[in-house]
């Protein structure tokens, strides 16, 4: 959610910051106040396009920024930082850190639903429909659907197989030709795994044999032979201990030492037996470098690493015994792809069953909003449609739709065909109340919700409003008293006279949210519309 917004030069904003309440959060004023620079803003925090014309003339660019709590996130929150130059030139930064447009959209911007009159509404985005059912029905869809989602990748894989297979029975007699003779060439030398790493260990030791027994030997005699190191050691050991009668500090150097001392033993006795293990044997040796000379001869031609070498072995295998057991290896891919697709079909089918069944619950209670919303007979719709086989996604087998009708006995339509913005917000905010915390956003922003609206119709959405904002953080940019009364918190927004106005943004309580409230209900603060705006302020808080 946002819990702080700061605005700086955009449009007739100079400097103006808002903390939205975590619930139901108001923005009244009058019309050409500036409410719709403030939701500029938002959406400049959320991802959306960056335009120069929205800074503020004489200013040189426009800064917004915002911090964000999301769920699951940083428990100290996120802070964004847009800014747009008046020349165009836009940068973001998300905790101090550049970041892209597109980072910011799918990261904070996911959190943050814009469900304005005119906006591009993820509810119009038909893609979204299928993943807005399945949030809502919960586990009864996420089962199946995990299942459909691995059965296709098992298909998918399968068929991919069967095409490789294919391929390789496809080979002219010039790639067949190719292959046996690497075939050939590398099963003559019969490399295996590891091997190559093993014989770069070994070599150094075995060219080095003398070299490596005489180093290991004369330690050896430096700590363990005649007034060597071990017999140094000891004697001071022994100097040490008959000197601690007469003072104990020497005793515990004399400790010290006795354990060092038997660490050396125990080097000098590896030593010994380091020593006895290496052997030098020139013909071991002379096999060493010949094997060497195999594997690098491979490296060279089917390299540069033994893992291609290994893979270039296999793959030649596969072409010359797909060129001769007669299709054998075809039938048995192809085996494979139908009984993936079996499986596939069958989890599709459990996935469309499950979905057929959360639909017609999710498109009564958000009809049941719609009426509550005085939307009058009017209802959503959920509509399936299987695809075609090649049109199976990982969203599923079939495409899902909501689809709106006007009133009982008339077609239902694609939502997109709603010719007023005003009932697509409402049949937006029903679809919200209804999937609760399942549809993913923390946030919802409205813009002019309350279009064409008034009478039991404005009781009704600012009922549904609070309701809403019981599971997000909701703001709302309103004309209507019934929804502002509602409200956490309430920001008056209002624009200063003269040749340069400015819009300024104050949070408002008290007699001063009375007034605003009169003045919405009325135009005035007579004493009449005061008396009102208390009356319904109380109703509100009780």
């Amino acid at each position: 959610m946002i819990d702080q917004m700061h605005v700086c030069d955009v449009a007739l904003i100079h400097d103006a910051t808002i903390e939205p309440a975590g619930g139901l959060t108001v923005l009244t004023g009058e019309t050409g106040t500036g409410k719709t620079a403030l939701l500029s803003s938002i959406k400049l925090l959320v991802g959306e396009r960056a335009d120069a014309s929205a800074v503020r003339e004489g200013a040189d660019g426009l800064c917004v920024e915002g911090r964000f709590f999301v769920r699951g996130g940083d428990p100290d929150g996120c802070v964004v930082r847009r800014r747009v130059s008046a020349d165009g030139r836009g940068r973001v930064e998300i905790d101090g850190r550049m970041a892209s447009v597109r980072e910011l959209a799918s990261g904070v911007g996911s959190t943050v639903d814009l469900c304005g009159q005119h906006e591009h509404q993820r509810l119009l985005a038909v893609q979204t429909h299928v993943e807005m059912l399945d949030a809502w029905a919960g586990e009864s869809v996420a089962a199946p659907l995990a299942a459909y989602q691995e059965a296709l990748a098992a298909a998918k894989d399968a068929a991919a197989e069967l095409e490789r297979i294919r391929e390789l029975g496809r080979a002219t007699g010039e790639k067949l030709e190719e292959a046996a003779f690497a075939l050939r060439r590398i099963d003559e030398v019969d490399p295996q795994e590891g091997e190559l790493q093993e014989l770069e260990d070994a070599l150094p030791r075995a060219e080095h044999g003398e070299a490596l027994v005489e180093a290991a030997s004369g330690a050896h005699a430096l700590l363990a032979g005649d007034e060597g190191a071990c017999d140094a050691i000891g004697g001071a050991v022994r100097a040490l201990q008959d000197a601690s009668r007469y003072d104990a500090r020497l005793g515990g150097f004399a400790q010290s030492l006795e354990s060092a001392l038997i660490d050396v033993e125990d080097v000098a006795s590896e030593l010994r037996s380091y020593a006895d293990e290496v052997e030098f044997d020139p013909e071991s040796l002379e096999a060493m470098h010949a094997r060497m000379s195999q594997l690098q001869g491979l490296l060279r031609a089917f390299g540069p690493r033994m893992e291609d070498v290994l893979a270039r072995r296999q793959e030649a295998r596969e072409v010359v015994e797909a060129a001769g057991d007669g299709g054998e290896a075809e039938r048995r891919a192809r085996g494979e792809v139908q009984r993936a697709e079996a499986l596939l079909a069958r989890c599709a089918d459990a996935l469309d069953e499950a979905r057929a069944k959360a639909a017609p619950e999710l498109a009564r209670r958000v009809s049941e909003q719609m009426g509550r919303l005085q939307m009058g007979s009017a209802e959503l719709v959920v509509t399936q449609e299987r695809l075609p086989r090649a049109e199976w996604g990982r969203r599923g087998p079939s495409h899902v739709e909501f689809l709106y009708r006007p009133g009982a006995g008339l077609t239902a339509r694609t939502l997109r065909r709603i010719a007023s913005g005003g009932e697509v917000s409402r049949v937006m905010l029903a679809c919200k109340v209804v999937l609760g915390e399942a549809d993913g956003c923390d946030t919802l922003v409205f813009d002019e919700v309350n279009a064409g609206v008034g009478g039991a119709t404005a009781v009704a959405l600012a009922g549904v409003l609070a309701d809403l904002a019981r599971s997000h953080q909701v703001i709302v940019v309103t004309h209507l008293a019934q929804v502002a009364v509602m409200a956490q918190r309430h920001y008056l927004v209002s624009k200063s006279a003269g040749d340069v106005p400015q819009t300024s943004i104050a949070q408002i309580e008290g007699e001063d949210r009375v007034a605003e409230v009169a003045r919405m209900l009325s135009g005035d603060a007579s004493e009449l519309s005061l008396a009102h705006a208390r009356e319904m302020l109380a109703a509100a808080r009780g």
